[in-house]
């Protein structure tokens, strides 16, 4: 077998323990969520006391949402979907390769879509925005990189855009006052 089949073999077992590891989990809080409803009953109180109201997502909040955060949020959520699959997949596949055009695209669509949300900051940009500038800067760098055959570099920077541009700028997004705080928790 070939070094490149080695590693997508190698690949391959990573991601299935990985993919079982996430579905032992889910079905162990599924399992005490089942076995023991009255265990969570307290953490309903402890969230209202502190001004935390979980509910059904209000998604009219979302319609009612300037086109820039609309596309944003749509671009995001598209991002974050692809990304994990991508992240759980074998890489270097066909597949991979047209999911990861369509992630860079979706990622720049997000990114730029960001510089048009401002109103947080009266009109200005904030430290959040630089995030975007580095996933503007970086996804080109990225496909560069593997263009040139720098896998390496190329896993380290999709990667790192992949949890900072998506994951922590995400977070943020559920800080409370922003519109995904309001929809899922406000």
């Amino acid at each position: 077998m070939d070094a490149n089949g080695k590693s997508i073999a190698l690949a391959a077992l990573r991601n299935d323990t990985l993919r079982n590891a996430a579905v032992g989990v889910a079905l162990a809080v599924g399992v005490v969520g089942v076995a023991a409803p009255g265990m969570f009953a307290g953490m309903a109180g402890f969230l209202a006391e502190r001004g935390v109201h979980p509910h059904a997502p209000n998604l009219a909040l979302i319609a009612a949402a300037p086109p820039a955060v609309r596309i944003h949020l749509t671009a995001a959520v598209t991002s974050l979907i692809i990304g994990i699959a991508l992240m759980a997949r074998v890489k270097g596949t066909n597949l991979h390769k047209v999911l990861g055009w369509t992630w860079v695209i979706a990622m720049g669509i997000t990114a730029v879509s960001s510089l048009f949300i401002r109103q947080l900051n009266h009109g200005h940009f904030s430290f959040i925005h630089l995030l975007s500038g580095w996933a503007i800067v970086g996804l080109p760098g990225a496909v560069y990189a593997i263009k040139r055959g720098n896998v390496r570099g190329h896993r380290r920077a999709m990667t790192a855009m992949f949890v900072g541009g998506l994951l922590i700028a995400g977070l943020f997004a559920l800080i409370p006052g922003r519109l995904l705080w309001t929809v899922f928790l406000g």
